[in-house]
C-alpha cells in the first residue's frame, strides 16, 4: 500500500498493527453497476489500473512469477469435505449437488493453467479484487481511486482486466448478463493501452491488433477469474464466521464459468 501511495495510486498508509492497518480516508462515490458502465467513470478505471500495472513489480526474481495458478491449486488442497456443523452440511449437501468432484475441478484447473499461461498475458503488478465496491469515484477532483488491496501481487495483465469485467455482474444478485459486451470492452481497452503504453514506453500508437490481443487475452482470463473466486468462497463457506452465502457466490461463479466457457476458449488469437 504505501508503494501504491507513492505513485499516487492509494491514501497514505499511516501506521501497522499486527492485526491491522491504519490509512487514509478516500471520499467521493462507491463504485456500482450504473457507475461502472458510465463512459467517463470506465475511461477513468482503465487508466488509472494501466497505472496501477505500470508499478514496478513488488518482487524479483522467481517470487514475481504469477500468483494466480499457485493460489488456485492451494485452494484445491484446502478444499473441506465436510463443515463443522450440521447446518453448514446441509448447505454443502446443495453445494455438491451444483459442484463437480475435487477431482473434476482440478482437471478444470489444470485444463486453464494449459490454455492460458502461453497467451503471454504480461506479468504486472496487480489488484486481483477489483469489484465494484473497490473503486471511488471522486467527481471533483475527476479521479478514481481504488481500495482494499489485500490481495494485490504480481500476477497476468488480462486476468485483472478479466476479473474487473467479471465483477460488472456484483456480488449480491448475481447476474452474469451483465458481463460487458464486446463494444465496451474494445473502448475500454483502448483507453487501457494508450495509458499503459505512455506510461511504459511502448509507443503513441494502439493498433487494432494490440486491442483485439487484448479482448482475446482478457476473456480468456475471466474464465480463471470465475474458477479462482469460486474456489476461494469454498474454503471461505468452511472457515469464514462472515455471515454470507459462500456456497451460493460458488454456485454463481462455476455458473458463469460453464456458460461462458465454449465462447470464450474458441476465441482465437489474432496473428498480426
Amino acid at each position: 500500500m504505501q508503494l501504491l501511495h507513492e505513485h499516487n495510486l492509494a491514501a497514505p498508509l499511516y501506521c501497522a498493527f499486527r492485526n491491522g492497518l491504519c490509512y487514509g480516508y478516500n471520499p467521493g462515490r462507491v463504485g456500482d453497476v450504473d457507475l461502472v458502465r458510465e463512459p467517463h467513470v470506465s475511461k477513468l478505471i482503465s487508466q488509472t489500473l494501466a497505472r496501477m500495472h505500470s508499478v514496478t513489480l513488488c518482487c524479483e526474481g522467481p517470487n514475481a512469477q504469477p500468483s494466480l495458478f499457485l493460489t488456485m491449486h492451494k485452494y484445491l488442497s484446502l478444499m473441506p469435505t465436510e463443515f463443522a456443523d450440521i447446518k453448514k452440511n446441509a448447505s454443502y449437501t446443495r453445494f455438491l449437488e451444483c459442484i463437480p468432484s475435487k477431482s473434476e475441478l482440478e482437471w478444470e484447473v489444470q485444463l486453464l493453467e494449459d490454455h492460458l499461461s502461453v497467451l503471454g498475458s504480461p506479468v504486472v503488478f496487480c489488484h486481483n479484487d477489483l469489484l465494484l465496491k473497490n473503486f471511488i469515484y471522486q467527481e471533483k477532483e475527476d479521479k478514481v481511486i481504488f481500495i482494499d488491496f489485500e490481495y494485490a501481487n504480481n500476477n497476468y495483465q488480462a486476468l485483472d482486466i478479466g476479473n474487473h469485467f467479471c465483477e460488472f455482474c456484483g456480488v449480491d444478485g448475481f447476474d452474469s448478463s451483465l458481463y460487458p459486451g464486446r463494444d465496451f470492452q474494445v473502448t475500454w481497452l483502448r483507453h487501457y493501452l494508450q495509458e499503459w503504453y505512455s506510461l511504459t514506453g511502448r509507443g503513441p500508437v494502439v493498433t487494432d491488433f494490440d486491442v483485439e490481443l487484448l479482448y482475446v487475452q482478457v476473456n480468456k482470463f475471466a474464465l480463471a477469474s470465475c474458477m479462482f473466486w469460486c474456489l476461494w468462497a469454498l474454503i471461505q463457506a468452511a472457515h469464514s464466521a462472515i455471515k454470507f452465502d459462500f456456497l451460493q457466490f460458488a454456485v454463481e461463479r462455476l455458473a458463469m464459468y460453464k456458460e461462458k466457457k465454449k465462447e470464450f476458449m474458441d476465441l482465437c488469437v489474432p496473428k498480426p
